[in-house]
C-alpha cells in the first residue's frame, strides 16, 4: 500500500489528521508510530456514555470488547474475571432499579453531609446546582443501564487478593475497545457498592458464592458525539523523586 493511500485510509477512520502529522514526518518515524498515535487517540477520546441508541451492538464487536478485556494483566495472571452479558430489557430493567438505588442513596448521603454541596460550591449558576442535586439524589444518573442495548456484569472470584486491581484492568480494556469501535460505554458501580444491592444482583443473574459483582458496563451506539472533559495539567500530576518535587520544571 502507497503512503498517500495508508495515509487517506488512516485519515478516514479517524486515526490522525493529516494536517497534524505530515508524511514525511511518519516515515522517518518507526512501524509502530502509527499505533502510538491511534493508542493515544483512543484513550484521549473515551468518554462515559450514558445515552444510546437503539441500534443493537453486533456480536463481532461484542467478541472483540470481550477480547480485549480477556487480554487484561492480572496478579500471578490469576484473571479472576468473569461476565454475564444482558441483552434482556427486563433484566437491564431490574438492574437499572438497582443502580439508580444505590446512586440515589449515595448521592442523597452526599447532600445531608453537605458533601455535594461542596463539591458543585464553585457553580454560580442556581438553577443548574439544584438540577444536578436532584439528578444525583434521585439516582437517574445510574439508571440509564435499563436503557443501554447491552449490560456486561463484570464479576470477580472472591479469593483472589488482587481482584479489585485485575478487574479494573479488564474494564478499562473493555471501555477502550468500545471507544476503538466507534461504540459508547459507561463504568457502573452503583449496584455493587451496597453489599444489598450486590446481592439482589447476585441473585437475579445466579451468581455463585464464590464470585463478587464487581461493576456493570453498559455498551451502545451514542446518541451524539461527545465533547472533551477537562483533565488536571500533567504538571500538577507528578513528582521527582519526592512529593512535592515537580517532573515539569518551569520553562526559564
Amino acid at each position: 500500500m502507497s503512503d498517500k493511500v495508508l495515509s487517506q485510509a488512516l485519515s478516514d477512520l479517524g486515526v490522525y489528521e493529516q494536517s497534524k502529522v505530515s508524511v514525511e514526518r511518519r516515515i522517518k518515524m518507526p512501524e509502530q508510530y502509527d499505533l502510538v498515535e491511534a493508542a493515544m487517540k483512543i484513550i484521549q477520546d473515551r468518554r462515559s456514555i450514558r445515552q444510546y441508541t437503539d441500534e443493537p451492538v453486533s456480536e463481532e464487536h461484542l467478541e472483540m470488547i470481550l477480547e480485549a478485556a480477556r487480554q487484561a494483566p492480572s496478579g500471578e495472571n490469576a484473571q479472576p474475571w468473569r461476565f454475564i452479558i444482558v441483552n434482556d430489557p427486563a433484566t437491564r430493567k431490574q438492574l437499572g432499579a438497582i443502580a439508580g438505588g444505590g446512586s440515589g442513596r449515595r448521592f442523597t448521603a452526599e447532600f445531608v453531609t453537605k458533601k455535594m454541596q461542596e463539591r458543585f460550591s464553585s457553580l454560580q449558576d442556581e438553577a443548574k446546582k439544584r438540577a444536578a442535586f436532584e439528578k444525583l439524589t434521585s439516582g437517574r444518573v445510574s439508571a440509564f443501564l435499563a436503557d443501554a442495548p447491552v449490560n456486561i456484569v463484570v464479576c470477580g472470584k472472591k479469593d483472589v487478593w488482587d481482584l479489585p486491581y485485575d478487574t479494573s484492568a479488564a474494564i478499562e480494556n473493555m471501555l477502550l475497545m468500545v471507544t476503538a469501535l466507534g461504540l459508547g460505554a459507561c463504568w457502573v458501580i452503583a449496584p455493587c457498592i451496597d453489599i444489598r444491592d450486590e446481592e439482589r444482583v447476585k441473585a437475579l443473574l445466579g451468581m455463585p458464592e464464590g464470585f463478587k459483582a464487581v461493576s456493570i458496563i453498559s455498551v451502545g451506539h451514542p446518541t451524539r458525539p461527545h465533547r472533551p472533559r477537562p483533565r488536571i495539567p500533567i504538571k500538577d500530576l507528578v513528582f521527582l523523586e519526592k512529593w512535592g518535587e515537580s517532573y515539569y520544571k518551569e520553562q526559564a
